[in-house]
Protein backbone atom coordinates (compact mmCIF):
# COMPACT_ATOMS: atom_id res chain seq x y z
CA UNK A 1 0.00 0.00 0.00
CA UNK A 2 2.18 2.91 -1.01
CA UNK A 3 1.03 6.48 -0.14
CA UNK A 4 -2.12 5.46 1.97
CA UNK A 5 -1.91 5.10 5.27
CA UNK A 6 0.80 3.10 4.90
CA UNK A 7 2.12 4.01 8.88
CA UNK A 8 -1.56 2.66 10.13
CA UNK A 9 -1.80 -0.51 7.48
CA UNK A 10 -1.74 -3.48 8.88
CA UNK A 11 -1.51 -2.67 12.55
CA UNK A 12 -4.35 -3.68 14.74
CA UNK A 13 -7.21 -1.19 16.79
CA UNK A 14 -4.86 -0.68 20.24
CA UNK A 15 -7.17 1.91 21.78
CA UNK A 16 -11.03 2.29 21.93
CA UNK A 17 -11.87 6.57 22.56
CA UNK A 18 -14.96 7.29 24.04
CA UNK A 19 -16.61 10.87 24.86
CA UNK A 20 -18.48 11.35 28.30
CA UNK A 21 -19.70 14.59 29.62
CA UNK A 22 -18.96 13.60 33.58
CA UNK A 23 -16.00 11.04 33.90
CA UNK A 24 -16.74 9.40 37.25
CA UNK A 25 -20.36 8.45 36.00
CA UNK A 26 -18.34 7.45 33.07
CA UNK A 27 -16.08 5.10 35.15
CA UNK A 28 -19.08 4.28 37.78
CA UNK A 29 -21.52 2.99 34.50
CA UNK A 30 -17.91 1.15 32.57
CA UNK A 31 -17.05 -0.77 35.57
CA UNK A 32 -20.24 -2.36 36.56
CA UNK A 33 -21.37 -3.54 32.75
CA UNK A 34 -18.11 -4.30 31.85
CA UNK A 35 -16.32 -4.92 34.99
CA UNK A 36 -13.08 -2.50 33.59
CA UNK A 37 -10.82 -1.39 35.73
CA UNK A 38 -8.83 -0.59 37.24
CA UNK A 39 -7.98 3.08 35.52
CA UNK A 40 -5.22 5.25 35.36
CA UNK A 41 -6.63 8.62 34.90
CA UNK A 42 -4.70 11.66 33.83
CA UNK A 43 -5.03 15.45 33.41
CA UNK A 44 -3.41 16.78 30.09
CA UNK A 45 -3.07 20.36 29.44
CA UNK A 46 -0.96 22.99 28.18
CA UNK A 47 0.92 22.59 31.52
CA UNK A 48 1.35 18.61 31.10
CA UNK A 49 1.41 18.11 27.67
CA UNK A 50 3.79 21.00 26.24
CA UNK A 51 2.91 20.99 22.26
CA UNK A 52 -1.13 21.05 21.24
CA UNK A 53 -2.71 21.40 18.56
CA UNK A 54 -6.42 22.31 17.26
CA UNK A 55 -6.63 22.90 13.80
CA UNK A 56 -3.63 23.86 12.54
CA UNK A 57 -3.07 26.33 15.37
CA UNK A 58 -1.71 26.30 18.63
CA UNK A 59 -3.98 24.72 20.91
CA UNK A 60 -4.72 25.54 24.84
CA UNK A 61 -7.22 22.36 25.60
CA UNK A 62 -7.19 20.18 28.75
CA UNK A 63 -9.05 16.63 29.26
CA UNK A 64 -9.21 14.39 31.43
CA UNK A 65 -8.51 10.94 30.53
CA UNK A 66 -9.22 7.32 31.86
CA UNK A 67 -7.17 4.39 30.62
CA UNK A 68 -8.05 0.68 31.36
CA UNK A 69 -7.68 -3.19 29.62
CA UNK A 70 -5.39 -3.88 26.51
CA UNK A 71 -6.02 -5.41 22.69
CA UNK A 72 -7.88 -2.94 22.73
CA UNK A 73 -7.68 -0.29 25.59
CA UNK A 74 -10.29 1.41 26.66
CA UNK A 75 -10.53 5.17 26.41
CA UNK A 76 -13.04 7.23 28.52
CA UNK A 77 -11.88 11.11 28.05
CA UNK A 78 -13.76 13.90 29.43
CA UNK A 79 -13.48 17.57 27.95
CA UNK A 80 -12.35 20.42 30.39
CA UNK A 81 -11.58 23.31 28.41
CA UNK A 82 -11.10 23.94 24.99
CA UNK A 83 -11.63 24.43 22.17
CA UNK A 84 -11.06 20.84 20.99
CA UNK A 85 -12.72 18.22 18.80
CA UNK A 86 -13.90 16.89 21.60
CA UNK A 87 -15.76 19.72 22.78
CA UNK A 88 -16.91 19.84 18.97
CA UNK A 89 -18.16 16.62 19.36
CA UNK A 90 -20.47 16.99 22.16
CA UNK A 91 -22.19 20.40 20.52
CA UNK A 92 -23.63 17.62 17.71
CA UNK A 93 -23.79 14.68 19.56
CA UNK A 94 -24.31 12.42 22.43
CA UNK A 95 -21.34 11.00 24.27
CA UNK A 96 -20.43 7.89 22.75
CA UNK A 97 -17.53 6.32 20.41
CA UNK A 98 -15.50 8.95 18.98
CA UNK A 99 -11.78 8.00 17.69
CA UNK A 100 -10.10 4.34 17.52
CA UNK A 101 -7.01 4.64 17.90
CA UNK A 102 -3.18 2.94 16.23
CA UNK A 103 0.23 2.69 18.08
CA UNK A 104 3.18 3.82 15.69
CA UNK A 105 6.87 3.52 16.44
CA UNK A 106 6.90 7.40 15.05
CA UNK A 107 4.27 10.09 15.30
CA UNK A 108 5.98 12.30 12.78
CA UNK A 109 6.05 10.09 10.09
CA UNK A 110 2.15 9.40 10.79
CA UNK A 111 1.18 12.34 10.40
CA UNK A 112 3.20 13.28 6.77
CA UNK A 113 1.76 9.58 5.74
CA UNK A 114 -1.55 10.83 6.75
CA UNK A 115 -1.19 13.95 5.08
CA UNK A 116 -0.31 12.90 1.95
CA UNK A 117 -3.05 10.94 1.77
CA UNK A 118 -5.29 13.81 2.04
CA UNK A 119 -5.97 13.35 5.82
CA UNK A 120 -6.00 16.57 7.80
CA UNK A 121 -4.62 16.71 10.94
CA UNK A 122 -7.36 17.89 13.30
CA UNK A 123 -5.74 17.86 16.50
CA UNK A 124 -2.45 16.89 18.57
CA UNK A 125 -0.15 16.60 21.59
CA UNK A 126 3.38 16.10 22.11
CA UNK A 127 5.65 15.41 24.93
CA UNK A 128 3.16 13.81 27.71
CA UNK A 129 5.83 11.49 28.39
CA UNK A 130 8.80 11.82 31.67
CA UNK A 131 11.39 12.34 28.62
CA UNK A 132 9.47 14.84 26.90
CA UNK A 133 8.36 12.15 24.37
CA UNK A 134 5.22 10.43 23.34
CA UNK A 135 2.07 12.05 21.41
CA UNK A 136 -1.34 11.32 19.67
CA UNK A 137 -2.63 12.73 16.43
CA UNK A 138 -5.83 12.97 15.12
CA UNK A 139 -6.88 13.11 11.56
CA UNK A 140 -10.27 13.75 9.59
CA UNK A 141 -11.38 10.21 8.36
CA UNK A 142 -14.86 10.30 9.47
CA UNK A 143 -16.00 10.14 5.84
CA UNK A 144 -14.10 7.05 5.03
CA UNK A 145 -14.45 5.12 7.91
CA UNK A 146 -17.01 6.33 10.00
CA UNK A 147 -14.83 7.27 12.50
CA UNK A 148 -11.79 9.74 13.57
CA UNK A 149 -8.54 7.58 13.47
CA UNK A 150 -5.85 8.34 15.97
CA UNK A 151 -2.42 7.95 15.76
CA UNK A 152 -0.44 7.04 18.72
CA UNK A 153 3.26 7.35 20.11
CA UNK A 154 3.59 6.01 23.72
CA UNK A 155 6.59 7.46 25.39
CA UNK A 156 9.19 5.48 27.09
CA UNK A 157 8.26 6.46 30.01
CA UNK A 158 4.75 7.59 31.46
CA UNK A 159 4.36 9.85 34.34
CA UNK A 160 2.53 8.41 37.14
CA UNK A 161 -1.14 8.85 37.04
CA UNK A 162 -2.94 11.55 38.52
CA UNK A 163 -5.31 9.20 39.91
CA UNK A 164 -6.50 5.75 39.68
CA UNK A 165 -10.21 4.09 39.85
CA UNK A 166 -11.15 2.64 42.02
Amino acid sequence: MTGAIETLAGRPVGQVGIIVRDLEAALERYESLWRLGPWACFVYSPATVPKLTYRGKAGRYSMRIALAGQGPQVELLEPLEGPSIYEEWLESRPEGLHHLGVYVESLDRAVDSMAARGYDLLQSGYGYGLDGDGGYAYFDTERDFGVILEALEVPRRRRPPDFTWP
